[in-house]
């Protein structure tokens, strides 16, 4: 009766594949993002934002001081003109 050699047991036939695949994991490329100098401008607030934003607060303040008074033929009017707009 002949006995065949059998490769030891902690031998992995595969071992060079999962080598690889661990090394290509280790070597991914992570993602970049780079701004360009005309985005980060953009970014930056302008001159009207901040004039509105001071609009705004002042609005705001005025409306908690129950000082700001709605005009409603104003409004009205406003809304008569928008939903009448002929293209």
């Amino acid at each position: 009766m002949k006995i065949n050699n059998f490769r030891p047991v902690h031998m992995n036939p595969y071992r060079k594949q999962i080598e690889k695949f661990d090394k290509a994991e280790k070597t991914a490329k992570t993602d970049k993002v780079q701004i360009s100098a005309e985005a980060l401008e953009l970014q930056k607030a302008n001159r009207i934002e901040l004039d509105r934003q001071a609009k705004v607060e002042e609005l705001k303040k005025k409306i908690e001081a129950g000082e700001y008074k709605v005009n409603p033929r104003e409004i009205a009017k406003k809304m008569y003109e928008f939903w009448n707009h002929e293209e």
